[in-house]
């Protein structure tokens, strides 16, 4: 039976995909996202080992709060594609228990890689970094491409999805990111919602515990109204942004 790596888990969460959810996040990621709040997720060999059958067991004891409230499972991270397998299982298994499976990824995958999965994916919560490629290399370690590509598949496969974009002040707030942001939001047919997340600082003790420097240290939190402001030029595209408080 397929093992996945788990840091954590969150069994009333409200905030990653409707209703209340059962949510995952597995150990390991590809990326280096200088703002990253689950620092100690990076690590693909920490975390606690677990089988599908246990995490739907335990899944299946908050059912009823999930299915009176439209929730489920929330695979997240760290990025939980890191584990396809194990995800693929989990998913099956949830689907034939009638629990709703929501997957929260970066996007940096390839599509062979997370078609078996998507097969049993009710909804995609799609980080998108920086629309600017050597900005988003600088921010993430990583290119901008593959979430991009990811992004088209789903629409293709008409797989619903809410679109994510971190607001950091300085650094993804520039005019030329959010006019391509809600460029390319505007030519998917299958985006459910568009959430600016404002940046905040809450994850540096993780890195400070772990002996890292943060490198956005000087960089203050999103206000209200650097919110405001791009959710202007995004709106200017047709994309409404569904969370506006910072």
């Amino acid at each position: 039976m397929v093992k996945g790596r788990i840091h954590s888990i969150e069994t009333f969460g409200t905030v990653d995909g409707p209703g209340i959810r059962y949510v995952l996040f597995l150990q390991g990621c590809p990326l280096r996202c200088k703002y990253c709040h689950n620092r100690d997720t990076w690590d693909p060999k920490c975390g606690e080992e677990y089988t599908t059958d246990e995490i739907i067991n335990q899944a299946l004891k908050y059912y009823s709060y999930m299915k009176f409230s439209g929730g489920g499972i929330t695979a997240s991270g760290g990025e939980a594609t890191l584990q396809p397998e194990f995800l693929t299982e989990l998913f099956a298994k949830a689907k034939k228990n009638k629990i709703h499976t929501c997957l929260d990824t970066s996007g940096f995958v390839d599509i062979d890689t997370i078609d078996p999965i998507l097969d049993n994916t009710d909804l995609v919560l799609l980080d998108l970094k920086h629309m600017i490629e050597e900005k988003a290399k600088d921010l993430t370690g990583v290119g901008i491409e593959k979430t991009l590509k990811l992004a088209k598949h789903l629409d293709e496969r008409n797989i619903p999805v809410w679109i994510r974009h971190v607001l950091i002040p300085g650094i993804t707030d520039d005019v030329e990111n959010l006019e391509k942001l809600g460029e390319f939001v505007s030519t998917l047919n299958n985006v459910e919602r568009f959430e600016l997340l404002p940046y905040h600082t809450m994850g540096i003790h993780k890195w400070e515990n772990m002996g890292v420097d943060y490198e956005l240290k000087d960089v203050p939190d999103a206000t209200q109204a650097d919110v405001d402001k791009a959710s202007e030029v995004i709106s200017k595209f047709g994309v409404t942004v569904f969370n506006k408080t910072a």
